[in-house]
């Protein structure tokens, strides 16, 4: 397999990977534009954004958008995050080109018909509810909130009611206008693929565009609060939130080993400590997420109104504890789980698109898979204890608490016990 990148004259991206041997292929645009690219008024925009190039074009409306794919057994899909809108299909290899005439129409030439606008805003409103009524969903928009507080990057990807119910056709049109100029445009295929077609048919839809001036979003800034949402529920729902690195800082990929070791699979110190050895819980992980200048270290938990005090208590002694006696064998399962969920992820062809254009965006290169697992398999002992002593005692932490938490400690009382 081998990655290919063109950019045309006017910034658009295109990657691409070949894999032989398989029928299928996904190919795609992602925009780096999301969430973070909003002011506080267009809070949901890009969300709803990316519901609305799905609802006609001058060419296709909604329904001819779904038949052009699924005529041909493929599919479409799209998604958006904090940094990126990603719009894309997959298909099989004789149906590439008509994937990506697809893609372009519906990122090119939404129409932003008013009765359809109306009718997704009622579907988005139904998507903001549910989120509302699925604690172990919100509670991680709260703690992103508690944690980069009255900025862009805290707001939640949906946007609250009140915005969402408020947009117009104009506000999409300027938001368009403003973060979907062609340097902010990957196209990104892999799977059964003609590099070299895809140039041709890129320059065709995407070489018009004309380059115009990107905005840069607001820096992230993390200053931490904690938000406690007492309610009636059968359970706790208790996230605890930590700085972490950045895509490109150095300890990116000693955060990702310790995130794994902490409480990332069945073997993890929270996980055993937690729900095996003490029965305070049925879930129970930590994560590591990064961006292009910050990072969030998760740790997230489910327990009872009882074993509430117990379960962040234990939480917060297992990193500390960590930072002292984390072994050379919980290091190497670590590694070998980041690993093998890398290689085992990356047999898609979804996967590998989508890979293309997130390291594309991040390093402006593509760096090989061999080049990613030699950076995961260098990380040592050291460094992961270095690092999760470095965030034991930076005694900064954001918390996020849904449900009869009464019993749960102070944010405070837990960072002191965690620095003690």
């Amino acid at each position: 397999m081998s990655v290919n990148l063109h950019t045309l004259p006017n910034g658009v991206r295109v990657v691409t990977e070949a894999m032989p041997g398989i029928d299928s292929a996904t190919i795609g645009l992602w925009v780096e534009a999301g969430g973070r690219h909003e002011r506080a008024e267009e809070n949901g925009i890009a969300h709803f954004l990316e519901h609305m190039a799905f609802k006609g074009t001058e060419r296709r409306s909604a329904l001819r958008i779904a038949e052009e794919i699924e005529d041909v057994g493929g599919y479409i899909n799209a998604y958006t995050s904090r940094e990126t809108t990603a719009y894309y299909a997959r298909v099989l290899k004789d149906d590439v080109a008509l994937a990506l005439d697809v893609v372009a129409d519906i990122v090119l030439n939404p129409l932003f018909d008013e009765a359809e606008i109306e009718i997704e805003r009622g579907v988005i409103l139904q998507e903001i509810g549910q989120a509302l009524d699925t604690p172990d969903d919100i509670i991680f928009d709260w703690l992103q909130e508690a944690a980069f507080p009255d900025q862009p990057m805290g707001r939640t990807i949906l946007g609250p009611e009140e915005r969402v119910s408020a947009f117009r056709r104009e506000d999409f049109r300027r938001f368009v206008g403003a973060h979907y100029g062609p340097d902010r445009l990957i196209l990104a295929a892999a799977g059964g693929i003609d590099h070299d077609a895809i140039v041709r048919q890129a320059e065709d839809l995407l070489g018009h565009l004309a380059p115009r001036a990107s905005v840069p979003p607001e820096p992230a800034r993390f200053a931490p609060r904690e938000r406690r949402e007492l309610k009636a529920l059968e359970q706790v729902h208790f996230a605890l939130g930590f700085e972490g690195p950045g895509y490109r800082d150095e300890a990116f990929f000693a955060a990702q080993v310790y995130a794994q070791a902490l409480g990332g699979g069945m073997s993890s110190r929270l996980f055993q400590e937690a729900r095996e050895k003490r029965g305070l819980c049925y879930s129970i992980f930590a994560q590591a997420g990064a961006y292009a200048d910050t990072g969030l270290i998760t740790v997230y938990a489910g327990t009872s109104a009882e074993d509430i005090a117990g379960l962040a208590e234990l939480t917060v002694d297992e990193m500390r504890r960590a930072a002292a006696d984390l072994t050379e064998a919980e290091v190497a399962r670590a590694r070998a789980q980041m690993k093998a969920g890398l290689l085992m992820g990356l047999e898609s062809p979804t996967a590998r698109a989508e890979r293309l254009a997130r390291m594309l965006a991040i390093w402006g290169r593509v760096p090989s898979v061999a080049e990613t697992v030699a950076r995961i398999e260098a990380v040592t002992r050291a460094e992961v204890t270095g690092f999760a002593e470095r965030l034991a005692q930076a005694g900064q932490a954001a918390l996020a608490l849904y449900g009869p938490g009464e019993r749960a400690p102070a944010l405070a009382r837990l960072t002191e016990r965690l620095a003690a």
